[in-house]
């Protein structure tokens, strides 16, 4: 079975390695092939009539929250009173996390009459928590604790809870569609994905193209990224170089999962503050013009911010008209990033929000620069 590499750009990319055969060109289209082991042949999926595994997962998530209380932190020996959550735990739309009504300071709060009306209605689903409010109108508050130095905001969950939530990929039969930031290809590429995707086939999503220099050779940029993914020997089936903001490269990517799913679920899997809430928007913002289904998910969509942990829990949204879910789950936080060591208030100053310049510095002899 051949394995594409996709882009979006007008011209094919030339790889060095012989392994790849030549690429033909066709409009807004790239395409490069080289082999994929027989052994990573998945099984199709159980089909749109049948419980996806991730919403048996979700189920799995809100019986055990009422019972999986998280005490505030802090250095005082009285006992914390838990939080206060309904058995029939629904879940925030802007990120996850299990609505409550006790603690106004903690994820998923909620006015306890906004939450009985909502639940009386059977609109849950459509609450808002307090911290998305306050994230959606640009406060940068941090709820991700015990990781690379976080200062201030409260802290109730912790990186490791967060990676815990993705571990029933590996025994799940889904699309993962992987994120990587092309500002920092490396430092947020996850080179053990398969530790949390297990052998589920993978789709590789290059992020935020559009803050490239403008006179970069994105044929160019599509050899590295495949070099690069030949080098650290993940097995994917497409690559896509994407923007959100401008909407490159959407299309091919959508056209792809679309493919591939085969009435699979669909995870949108990648590091932390890597654009996963952004892309799906994108996403559901181009899919919207001809498939209503999608069109009504934009109404309730996840939270952007530049905090990472924004999504504290996996968030189920209806976008395929043909069946499975399209999920979008918690940023996996690694040490080593920006994100990890800088103080929240100071990420937003940081983030690049145009485009780079490119600096070059003239070649000379030693002797010239003695």
């Amino acid at each position: 079975m051949a394995l594409k590499t996709l882009s979006t750009f007008l011209t094919p990319l030339s790889l060095p390695n012989p392994k790849f055969p030549q690429i033909h060109s066709k409009p807004c289209l790239i395409l490069c092939e080289f082999s994929r082991p027989s052994k990573s042949r998945l099984p199709e999926g159980t089909g749109a009539a049948a419980p996806s595994p991730g919403e048996k997962f979700l189920e799995r998530q809100q019986s055990f929250e009422p019972t999986k209380l998280i005490p505030k932190q802090n250095n005082s020996k009285k006992k914390e009173k838990p939080l206060k959550a309904s058995i029939s735990v629904a879940s925030c739309y802007g990120c996850g996390a299990p609505l409550q009504t006790s603690d106004n300071d903690a994820p998923g709060f909620v006015h306890s009459e906004t939450y009985e009306l909502k639940k009386k209605h059977h609109q849950l689903k459509t609450v808002l928590c307090g911290r998305c409010q306050l994230l959606s109108h640009g406060e940068m508050i941090t709820a991700v604790g015990g990781h690379g130095g976080y200062s201030g905001g409260k802290q109730f969950i912790t990186a490791e809870d967060l990676r815990q939530k993705l571990s029933h990929l590996r025994d799940a039969k889904a699309l993962i569609v992987k994120l990587v930031d092309v500002v920092d290809f490396n430092g947020s590429f996850l080179s053990r994905v398969r530790d949390l995707a297990g052998a589920n086939p993978i789709i590789m999503v290059v992020t935020k193209v559009d803050l490239l220099p403008r006179d970069t050779d994105f044929n160019c940029v599509g050899d590295w990224v495949v070099e690069a993914i030949t080098r650290k020997k993940l097995n994917v089936l497409s690559v896509h170089l994407t923007s959100s903001k401008s909407l490159v490269g959407i299309t091919g990517v959508i056209s792809e999962i679309q493919k591939e799913k085969k009435g699979r679920d669909v995870y949108i899997l990648g590091s932390a503050n890597v654009g996963k809430s952004a892309f799906i928007n994108a996403l559901l913002k181009t899919m919207s013009y001809n498939d209503p289904v999608a069109a009504a998910a934009q109404r309730y969509k996840p939270v952007q911010s530049a905090v990472p942990g924004t999504t504290l829990g996996p968030i189920q949204i209806n976008a395929f008209f043909g069946g499975g879910k399209l999920y979008d789950t918690p940023g996996v936080h690694l040490h080593h990033r920006q994100t990890a060591v800088v103080p929240s208030e100071d990420l937003s100053s940081l983030a690049p929000k145009s485009r780079l310049r490119g600096l070059s510095f003239p070649v000379c002899s030693f002797k010239n620069c003695i």
